[in-house]
């Protein structure tokens, strides 16, 4: 596939883009650590008696860490891409919780205050890279914004999800209808003719409260309408399907999108 290229100074060089195509593997992964963000959250923070505060300052550490690693690679490499969306749901969960559990602020303040803040960056992202595609995050400044959009859809999409659950009451089970059945919605209005950009963020702010959803049917228990499996359960779980998934993927190299500049063209391949 050729694309018009993009600004190059002086000699042909090759850049590759940092993040996985967005394939079917893609959104499976995806799903996977934000069940695994709710669920290891809850086992650190209470099962284990960390506390609120400590349990963010751990995963905070261990995020900062991964994301140097991440930053200083010059490709996509699967196990620490995915290992900073493990942490990055892991975080995103402990903010909201430390505004809403240890600050007393109201969901509806937190999701309508993470909504702003997602605004804010997409709007001063596209403001200074004229693009919110993530098909070309092949430069440090876009990477940076990518990060921050993926942390923040994080953070709304707990906020949000449990504001819907405050209001609503529904179980375990049902809690999970809701945002799959609006992920339906998102696929739909795409295949009609959505942009994809929009679509995009959209489902991935969505799969947030279905992923936090899936884990707590998961783990509640059967008195409370889940199965059971408790938060370790489900974090291990979770967490060697992600390690199934990630070890396929860097085998098979099914999700790579590379972006090669030659002087006057640019080749996207897909492999």
């Amino acid at each position: 596939m050729t694309m018009s290229p993009p600004a190059l100074s002086g000699q042909s060089h090759r850049m590759l883009n940092k993040v996985p195509e967005v394939t079917i593997y893609f959104w499976i992964i995806k799903v996977l650590c934000t069940t695994v963000g709710e669920s290891f959250a809850d086992y650190i923070n209470e099962t284990l008696g960390f506390g609120l505060t400590n349990t963010t300052l751990l995963f905070c550490a261990a995020l900062a860490t991964v994301l140097v690693a991440q930053f200083r690679l010059r490709r996509y490499v699967p196990a620490v891409y995915w290992l900073a969306v493990v942490l990055i749901s892991v975080v995103g969960t402990l903010l909201t919780d430390q505004l809403t559990d240890g600050q007393g602020v109201p969901l509806w303040i937190s999701t309508t205050v993470f909504a702003v803040l997602l605004a804010i960056v997409f709007a001063v992202w596209y403001g200074r890279e004229r693009t919110l595609s993530i098909h070309s995050i092949n430069t440090r400044a876009r990477e940076s914004f990518y990060w921050l959009t993926v942390l923040v859809t994080f953070a709304l999409g707990t906020a949000a999800g449990d504001w819907t659950l405050d209001l609503t009451g529904w179980g375990p089970g049902p809690s999970v209808l809701l945002p799959a059945g609006l992920i339906v919605a998102v696929v739909v209005a795409w295949r009609f003719g959505a942009g994809p950009v929009l679509s995009f963020w959209l489902a991935y702010i969505l799969t947030r409260p279905l992923g936090a959803n899936i884990g707590d049917y998961l783990a509640s228990s059967r008195d409370e309408g889940g199965l059971g499996l408790g938060t370790l359960g489900t974090s291990v779980l979770f967490l060697a399907g992600i390690l199934i998934a990630v070890v396929y993927l860097t085998k098979t190299r099914k999700d790579r999108t590379e972006l090669v500049y030659h002087g006057t063209e640019e080749t996207q391949s897909i492999t």
